[in-house]
């Protein structure tokens, strides 16, 4: 698989003119953008839109085929092909490499964006008008790009990234309630699949459920499917399991007469103060004084 480096390395290989800064680049494809029909992974941050006429896009093993015009966020080292891709209209696309980040709050502030970890599937579809609001930060880096190179434009130029993203947030937000009034609520696809992991027995072979699992089952990313989850509930994925544990926990305090360690060892806790701190965090009262008001 192709690794690039460096900057230039991506645009000699894709065609492109050669960039004007080692470190970053906005391109604007017209039509078409050639990336050589294979997969390859690079040490730089990639921003996209695009309407694909043709082709196919792969993050990894997840093929991404929407005519939609949408954006594709990808961190560095993430594995992506591009397959004979045309554009119904122009799209654009910016490489970021980390070092270009550094010395400003971007470097830190852009691993909370979560749509960075999201799956080509889960790219985020843009309405005309926000077509237009992040067309027109894209002009204000392009302009930065090309024409006014000095002390102040990288400066600029995060800046506008930084709003592009804060936006790219704010639509994903939009699209999460429209996905939920489409699709149905997704903490009940969520409730149901932790249930089936219960009933299937599949605490005592693989322990407790993780986010990951339950993801894979929901055809979601786990990161996708936490912020889903904290749009619809107000929490994330790993709560809402934590939540459902010590509800069980909870039924089985009431109507067994088991020990306490062997309820927490059958809810997949190999460790038992683990298994306390959780219990008190959620209901206020540790196992033990739990079970003696039941008694009482």
């Amino acid at each position: 698989m192709l690794h690039f480096k460096s900057l230039s390395e991506i645009h000699r290989f894709n065609g492109f003119p050669m960039p004007e800064n080692p470190l970053f680049s906005a391109y604007r494809c017209l039509r078409t953008c050639d990336f050589g029909n294979r997969e390859f992974t690079s040490d730089y941050y990639m921003i996209g839109f695009k309407k694909l006429k043709a082709g196919v896009i792969m993050y990894g093993r997840t093929k991404y085929d929407h005519d939609n015009g949408s954006m594709m966020f990808i961190r560095p080292r993430q594995v992506i092909e591009f397959k004979s891709v045309e554009y119904e209209e122009d799209a654009f696309i910016m490489f970021i490499h980390e070092d270009f980040l550094h010395g400003h709050p971007l470097h830190t502030a852009i691993n909370k964006y979560a749509f960075f970890d999201y799956e080509a599937n889960e790219a985020l579809h843009l309405s005309p008008s926000e077509e237009k609001i992040i067309w027109d930060l894209f002009h204000k880096i392009e302009g930065e790009y090309h024409n006014n190179t000095d002390e102040y434009s990288r400066d600029i130029i995060l800046a506008h990234i930084d709003s592009m993203l804060k936006y790219s947030q704010r639509f994903y937000k939009r699209q999460f309630i429209n996905r939920t009034e489409i699709s149905g609520k997704t903490v009940s696809k969520f409730n149901d699949a932790l249930a089936a992991y219960f009933k299937n027995g599949l605490l005592l072979e693989q322990g407790l459920p993780t986010v990951n699992a339950l993801a894979s089952q929901l055809n979601l990313s786990p990161r996708y499917l936490s912020d889903l989850l904290k749009q619809e509930t107000g929490k994330t994925a790993i709560v809402l399991i934590h939540i459902y544990l010590i509800n069980e926990a909870k039924n089985r305090l009431k109507t067994d007469d088991q020990r306490i360690s062997e309820i927490a060892y059958e809810l997949g806790f190999e460790n038992l103060p683990y298994f306390s701190r959780l219990f008190k965090k959620e209901t206020g009262v540790s196992p033990n004084q739990y079970k003696k008001r039941l008694i009482n």
